[in-house]
This record gives C-alpha cells, sequence and structure tokens, in this order.
C-alpha cells in the first residue's frame, strides 16, 4: 500500500469535520453547542449534514463528541455496544431516565464501556473544549438512538421533531414532517420499564477502568486487553480494545485478518507499513487494512499509549455477562 492509499485511511484530529445539528438536542439550551463527528462507518446522526471520513466498513464505528464547558449530550439508549475513552478534558457521565441514577468522572486516557439497554448522558465538565471519542458496535450502530421522553418533548419546544423515519425536521427552518411520517413516538411505560437501572457499584465498578492503572498492567510487556471475552472488561461487543504503552509495543511486524483501527492517546506514535510508514498523534485514527503488515511504536521520548481496536465474530448485541 502506497503513503497516498494509507493517507485516506487517516483522519487527522485538526482535519475533524464536526456537526452541529447531528442529534435532536441540537436546539435544546444546555446542548446545543456540541460537535458530533462520525470518524469511520455510518455512525447514529439522524442529520443528513453529518460528514463521514471514512465509510469503510470496519464491523464497528467510530466517532467522537466535542463540547465546551457545561454542554452536555442528553439522555439516550443504544441497542448495541457504546464505549467512550476521554482525549481532552474532564468529562461527567451519567444514567437513569432521568439521568440520576448514578455519574462517574472520567478523566484523560480513562474509558468507558456503557451497558446496553441504559439511558445515559454526558457532560464537559472541565475547564476548556473537551473530545471524547466512542467505539459502537456493529456497522449500522444499531439502528440509531432511543431517547428518553422528556428529550424529544423539550426538542419539540425548540422547534426539532424527529419523525418515525429516524430524521430530523427543523421548524425553524420551515422544515414539516412529510406525507406518511409521523413523530417519533414516546416509550410506553411498559417500555420504559423494561429499561435497566444498575446501580453506581455496577457500573463503575464493571464498566469502567482508568487509564494508569492499564498502564500499569501494560507494563508487562503485553498490551492491556480491556475489552474482550478476557479483558478487564468481560465484555463481547462484536469488537475488542487493547492499550499499548512504549513497554507493550509490538515491534516485530504482524497483520490482521480483519481491519483495524489505531487511535493514539498520549505521544507520537510511528506506524510502519508494507510500502511507507506514519507518524500519528493524540486524537489521530488510522485505519490499518487486513492483511497488511505493520507496526506501531512510540515516535518519540515521554509518555505513549495507544488504543487499538478490532473487531470480532461476536454479534454486536447486548452486553454479555460471561
Amino acid at each position: 500500500m502506497t503513503p497516498t492509499e494509507m493517507e485516506h485511511r487517516i483522519v487527522r484530529y485538526g482535519d475533524l469535520r464536526p456537526c452541529k445539528t447531528a442529534f435532536i438536542d441540537a436546539h435544546t439550551p444546555g446542548s446545543d453547542q456540541k460537535e458530533n463527528f462520525t470518524i469511520i462507518g455510518g455512525g447514529v446522526s439522524e442529520s443528513p449534514d453529518q460528514h463521514v471520513h471514512i465509510a469503510l466498513a470496519h464491523g464497528f464505528n467510530i466517532g467522537a463528541a466535542g463540547q465546551p464547558p457545561k454542554c452536555r449530550n442528553s439522555l439516550h439508549n443504544h441497542r448495541t455496544a457504546e464505549v467512550f475513552f476521554v482525549l481532552k478534558g474532564r468529562w461527567r457521565f451519567f444514567w437513569g431516565e432521568h439521568g440520576d441514577a448514578g455519574e462517574v468522572i472520567l478523566e484523560e486516557g480513562d474509558i468507558f464501556n456503557i451497558p446496553t439497554n441504559i439511558f445515559r448522558g454526558f457532560e464537559n465538565v472541565g475547564t476548556d473544549y473537551g473530545m471524547i471519542m466512542a467505539v459502537l458496535g456493529g456497522d449500522d450502530a444499531g439502528g440509531g438512538v432511543i431517547w428518553a421522553p422528556h428529550v424529544i418533548e423539550d426538542a419539540r419546544a425548540h422547534g426539532l421533531v424527529l419523525g418515525n423515519d429516524g430524521k430530523l425536521y427543523d421548524s425553524k427552518q420551515g422544515q414539516t414532517l412529510p406525507d406518511g411520517v409521523d413523530p417519533m413516538p414516546l416509550l410506553t411505560a411498559d417500555e420504559l420499564a423494561q429499561v435497566d437501572t444498575p446501580s453506581p457499584m455496577q457500573v463503575v465498578g464493571g464498566y469502567v477502568r482508568r487509564y494508569l492503572d492499564m498502564v500499569a498492567l501494560a507494563q508487562s510487556g503485553t498490551p492491556c486487553k480491556v475489552i474482550g471475552a478476557q479483558g478487564i472488561i468481560r465484555d463481547k461487543p462484536g469488537f475488542e480494545i487493547d492499550l499499548l504503552t512504549r513497554a507493550s509495543a509490538r515491534t516485530q511486524p504482524h497483520r490482521h485478518d480483519r481491519p483495524s483501527v489505531l487511535m493514539p492517546v498520549k505521544g507520537h506514535w510511528r506506524v510502519d507499513y508494507e510500502g511507507g510508514s506514519a507518524t500519528l498523534a493524540p486524537g489521530d485514527t488510522m485505519s490499518v487494512p487486513e492483511n497488511l503488515d505493520h507496526t506501531a511504536v512510540p515516535a518519540m521520548t515521554g509518555e505513549a499509549a495507544l488504543y487499538h481496536i478490532i473487531g470480532t465474530d461476536d454479534a454486536a448485541g447486548p452486553t454479555w455477562k460471561g
């Protein structure tokens, strides 16, 4: 593969193209300044304005959310996995239909494998613009987002209506629902009763891992298996995630039988591949083609850590409890 061909599989942090109208809460005060990014795959955006950087199927989606301080993402649910790691800033994640069932604060490098079938939201509680990177299960990311009823009602009060076709219609721009399209129905009481409300101990103890703890585990010379059947978060969401550090970087060329993704969180990383090389910085995302020999090692002295994501044959469905 030539360097020119590979550059088309690298999305640089500075080249990310945001969408500010991706979801139903785009006009709701407190959520109207967020930016959504779809890096790999179709994502779950409800807006035709969403730019997709790499459309190739990987078995999972890669996205990101950027938000200024005090901006929040409204409470929603997914049918498949949603995993976040913090790239920049400090973030509060909260869950429950009204966001009052529990919360956890994540710092840079921390990772959160949010269980399926719970309402979740997140807020930038830092002092500067923050960025979190996301991995969503499945090529179609589970068919979209399920919103808490009050989110849909709040959005309607500010001019945005979600149709049952999964698309947004903005009355502020003179848009109305097309013939044959009805508003997305609110979840019924029976449907709401089927949504899980785990305790803070269950969520934080089972699905959150701290960056420094993972770095310590990766100092043994092998990557820290973060998410997987044998991971420190035991789950099979249709992909696996490892954390590599300087001590656990693989210096021998290797390949995978399916595409993989490299996402630095600390330091610069040099990726040598058959045909060329590239240097990645935090916030960059690189899709490595299947069956391509490559290595990834820190390019400079100092702290270095990188998340590696690869698909598996497991179904991208409800959280696995093995």
